[in-house]
């Protein structure tokens, strides 16, 4: 299975962007796990909100086929502990799944276009973080998700 972690915008930070970096190094040992940053909207203070998010949802969906499973980040996602949220892993690697695509959104969520082409929704907590920040803590659940599943040190429970 491929894993593939689609994020609008570059991130301002490069300390976010190395931890990014640090765990799909770490998760590539597990499986094939690439981050594909889309382009930020041009000329956003001219748009409304629902334009913008228009807009970053035809660039997310010209990124899928039809074979994946697509998995959004939102607030209104399920919440899962670290555990939970492996053994959901453990459950699309083995449904035979080529390619499980999560999409973390632009400041503003979603597109009514990109819900409906979702397979499922997930949400890191009740609390809100920047799109930017979640990009590093959820590609840390990931590395967690795959320690978990090989039984190795990493998690403490």
């Amino acid at each position: 299975m491929t894993l593939e972690l689609i994020v609008i915008g570059k991130t301002d930070s490069k300390e976010v962007a190395a931890l990014v970096e640090l765990y799909a190094r770490r998760v590539n040992f597990y499986c094939k796990f690439a981050v594909t940053t889309l382009p930020n909207v041009r000329n956003t203070k001219s748009l409304t909100v629902k334009q913008q998010r228009t807009a970053e949802g035809e660039a997310i969906l010209r990124q899928l086929t039809d074979g994946d499973f697509v998995t959004l980040l939102d607030e209104h996602g399920t919440e899962y502990r670290s555990v939970e949220f492996a053994l959901w892993l453990q459950k699309r690697m083995n449904s035979g799944v080529k390619r499980l695509v999560m999409v973390i959104g632009g400041p503003y969520g979603f597109s009514e276009e990109v819900y409906a082409r979702a397979d499922a929704k997930l949400s890191l907590s009740r609390m809100t973080f920047s799109h930017q920040i979640v990009r590093a803590i959820f590609a840390e659940q990931i590395y967690r998700a795959f320690t978990i599943l090989n039984n190795e040190p990493y998690h403490h429970e």
